[in-house]
C-alpha cells in the first residue's frame, strides 16, 4: 500500500503566522486578512483551538438563560433587520411589565437553575425613559437571584436621549435599578461604508465602542458582536476585530466576542444569502486568533445551528451560549436552529466535541463542571 503523507500546514503563508500565534505574539491587520483568505481550514482550526485551550483549558461554557424581547416596535431603519415593526403594523407587539414578569416566571419554572435574563428589543417611539428603567427595576425586584443583562448600546443611547441624560447617567440609573451587564448587539460592522449602506441612522462605531467603555468604567462587563456575511469585505471584518481589540486594551471589560452569522430572510438586502459553514468556522477561528485579549469566543447556536456550533468548539470557540428558550429577532430573519436547547442537550454537544461542559453564570463564575 502506498505511503500517505499528511502535511501539517498546507498553506505556506500560515507558517510565519503560526509561529507568532504559538509564541503568543499579536497578529497584524495583514495577517488577519491572510487568515480569512486561506483555504487551509484545518490549520486555522488547530491554531485557534490551541489559543482557546491556552486561555480556558478544555472547558466549553454554557448557561441556563432566557431571552425576553419587550417589543418589536422600532423607529430604526436597519436594512438587515427582519424583526422591526411600525406601530399599528400587523404583527407589532409591546409587552407590559406585568407580561414580562409572567413570562419570566413561567420560563423559570420550565428552566431549573435559571441564572440570566437577556432583555433587548425595539426602539419604541412612545416609551419614556422611566419605562425602560422600570423594566429592569421590576425584573430585578421580583427575581433578585437572576442576573439582568439588558439593552444594547443602540438602546442605551436611545434611552439616554429619551431622558435628556448622558450615557453615563443612564447607565448609572440602570445599575441602580438592577442591571448586571450589557449584551453586545448593535456592533454590526464598524466600517462607515457598510453602516451608511445598511444602517445610516444607527449609532456610529465610535459611539458603540464609547458606550461599552463607559459601561466598563462603571464596573459593568459586556459582550461584543460582529454581524458578518452580508455586504462587508474581509478587510472590514479584520478592521472590526482590531478596533475591538484596541478598546479591550483600554478597559478590559469585554467578556465574550460573538460572531453573528447574517440571516437574510425578510431583510432589505437584495441578493443576500445565508452564510456557509466554512465561512462561519473561519470567522470563529480568526476571531479567536485576532482577539488575543478577549477571554472568550462564543459559538452562538441560535445563528450557527447546533451542528456548526458544536464543531466551532474545535475552531477556537469555548462557549456555546445557553438554553435561550425565546429568541424572536433571528427567527424573523429565517433562523433554522429553533429557540430552545435543554441543558442536557448542550452538555451532550460539548462532550461530543471533546470538551468538558462547564455551566456558568453571566460573569463566567462556574456553577458546575460536568466531568
Amino acid at each position: 500500500m502506498e505511503e500517505v503523507t499528511v502535511p501539517l500546514i498546507r498553506d505556506p503563508e500560515l507558517i510565519p503566522i503560526a509561529d507568532k500565534v504559538l509564541s503568543g505574539e499579536r497578529l497584524s491587520f495583514e495577517e488577519g486578512v491572510k487568515l480569512f483568505r486561506t483555504n487551509d481550514l484545518l490549520t486555522l482550526g488547530m491554531l485557534a483551538n490551541a489559543v482557546a485551550e491556552k486561555k480556558n483549558g478544555n472547558f466549553a461554557y454554557f448557561n441556563v438563560n432566557v431571552h425576553i424581547t419587550p417589543t418589536n416596535i422600532c423607529v430604526g431603519t436597519c436594512k438587515f433587520c427582519a424583526f422591526k415593526k411600525k406601530k399599528g403594523e400587523e404583527g407589532a407587539y409591546e409587552l407590559t411589565v406585568e407580561e414580562i414578569l409572567r413570562k419570566l416566571s413561567v420560563y423559570r419554572e420550565r428552566n431549573p437553575g435559571l441564572t440570566e435574563v437577556h432583555i433587548v428589543g425595539g426602539l419604541h417611539p412612545d416609551w419614556e425613559y422611566e419605562d425602560f428603567i422600570n423594566i429592569v427595576k421590576q425584573v430585578k425586584a421580583n427575581f433578585p437571584e437572576i442576573h439582568v443583562k439588558a439593552y444594547t448600546a443602540e438602546e442605551i443611547k436611545y434611552i439616554a436621549e429619551k431622558g435628556g441624560k448622558s450615557v453615563e447617567e443612564t447607565l448609572m440609573d440602570l445599575i441602580e435599578a438592577g442591571l448586571g451587564s450589557i449584551p453586545g448587539g448593535g456592533g454590526e460592522i464598524f466600517s462607515t461604508r457598510v453602516r451608511q449602506k445598511l444602517c445610516p441612522d444607527k449609532i456610529t462605531a465610535e459611539e458603540y465602542l464609547e458606550i461599552h467603555k463607559t459601561a466598563h468604567r462603571l464596573g459593568l462587563k459586556s459582550n461584543a458582536t460582529m454581524l458578518f456575511g452580508h455586504v462587508e469585505s474581509l478587510e472590514e471584518r479584520v478592521d472590526h476585530l482590531i478596533r475591538l481589540r484596541e478598546a479591550q486594551d483600554e478597559t478590559g471589560g469585554f467578556q465574550t466576542f460573538i460572531p453573528l452569522a447574517f440571516h437574510p430572510v425578510n431583510t432589505e438586502i437584495p441578493g443576500a444569502s445565508f452564510t456557509t459553514g466554512v465561512d462561519e468556522l473561519k470567522t470563529i477561528a480568526v476571531s479567536r486568533l485576532m482577539l488575543d485579549n478577549f477571554p472568550h469566543i462564543k459559538a452562538y447556536w441560535i445563528m450557527l445551528g447546533e451542528k456548526v456550533a458544536q464543531i466551532a468548539l474545535q475552531f477556537g470557540a469555548d462557549d456555546i451560549d445557553g438554553t435561550v428558550v425565546e429568541e424572536d429577532i433571528t427567527q424573523a430573519a429565517g433562523a433554522r436552529a429553533g429557540q430552545f436547547i435543554p441543558k442536557d442537550r448542550l452538555i451532550k454537544l460539548i462532550r461530543e466535541a471533546g470538551k468538558i461542559p462547564v455551566e456558568r453564570d453571566t460573569l463566567y463564575n462556574i456553577v458546575k463542571i460536568y466531568q
